[in-house]
């Protein structure tokens, strides 16, 4: 049983047949550009500019497809060694370029499908700022630096985790450290001045969605006699065929429009029922306690505290998990009760 993942039973026979036939993930990907206007939500960075809140185009389209995928789980599927799983987080991958350098690095941002447009966009910056330093910021560069750093174990360990990725061996320490198993993968090409493109689904890993933001561009609209030109933001979009069907993504499409063209709709916690298709109940805030308990530690070491105040910390941070996951027990103390009524 993978560690990202929940094996989907009740796929479409359809889909479940293509998998043998596609193997590949590159096999499968299919693109579409979508061109959102771009004077909506240029009102809503400037009026929350005002308000003393930031957010940003990037931020904007994070938060819209979140929101997405809380709306249609199916979206957050992924297709490994011919099986349809159900992921068990929301992480984006995304590249950030270091300070003084051309080049960058990658790590993803965890998000949850509650989350909205304010707290991503907090969490974007501080990714952003955390991995823009010099060296080995995340645990994404050090495993490079490590399989590059020992003569002749590149290929074997790569080798390796290709096989244990495909037979879902992959522990949940090398899927945290890898930015190949996400949710989706953005890249804001507009920052660099550079068209938006189709950007290929990795084979290795599980991300099913790679979303490219390109320069800003003006978009032809008839409007009986006449025509305007629209300034748009368009969005290079490849995905994995396999997940769902192709009338699911037309609707979730227009979807992802609507909230751009309407960012209000992304503030505050989602109106409709958020389902996580591959947990029980008290499954996820099972997961979640422990998963915000080594968010915890992981901010306590960098606080540069005295033993005694990060053991107290530390403490404090575990009671918090050991509390959270009683209660999720409850949940599902209680699911199991009213089932059998």
């Amino acid at each position: 049983m993978r560690a990202d993942g929940k094996r989907v039973r009740g796929a479409s026979p359809m889909y479940t047949v293509a998998s043998y036939f596609m193997t590949k993930r590159y096999d499968a990907q299919n693109m579409i550009e979508v061109d959102i206007p771009m004077e909506k939500m240029g009102e809503y960075i400037r009026e929350k500019r005002k308000e003393g809140k930031e957010v940003s185009y990037l931020g904007l389209v994070i938060a819209a497809y979140l929101r997405l995928c809380a709306e249609f789980p199916l979206l957050n599927r992924f297709i490994v060694n011919k099986r349809c799983y159900a992921r068990k987080e929301f992480t984006v991958g995304m590249v950030v370029l270091k300070q003084g350098e051309i080049d960058g690095t990658m790590n993803k941002i965890h998000l949850e499908l509650e989350d909205d447009v304010f707290t991503v966009q907090k969490k974007l910056n501080e990714y952003i700022e955390e991995n823009r330093a010099a060296g080995d910021t995340n645990a994404t560069d050090k495993v490079i630096s490590t399989l590059l750093g020992i003569p002749g174990i590149l290929s074997v360990g790569v080798g390796l985790l290709r096989a244990m990725d495909h037979f879902g061996l992959l522990p949940q320490s090398i899927i945290d450290a890898s930015p190949f198993h996400t949710s989706f993968v953005v890249s804001n090409l507009a920052s660099i001045q550079t068209n938006h493109i189709y950007h290929h689904c990795y084979q290795f890993g599980t991300t099913s969605v790679i979303i490219t933001l390109g320069v800003p561009k003006e978009i032809p609209q008839r409007h009986g006699s006449n025509i305007t030109f629209v300034r748009s933001l368009p969005l290079g979009i490849v995905m994995d065929e396999r997940i769902c069907s192709g009338s699911y993504f037309a609707l979730a499409s227009q979807r992802l429009k609507e909230y751009l063209k309407n960012p209000q709709l992304l503030e505050g916690e989602p109106t409709f029922p958020v389902v996580r298709e591959w947990a029980k109940p008290g499954e996820y805030e099972k997961l979640r306690a422990k998963r915000r308990y080594k968010q915890a530690v992981k901010k306590i070491k960098l606080k540069g505290l005295s033993p005694e105040e990060e053991r107290a910390e530390k403490a404090k941070a575990k009671r918090e998990r050991n509390a959270a996951i009683k209660a999720a027990r409850a949940i599902a103390k209680e699911a199991r009760r009213n089932k059998k009524k």
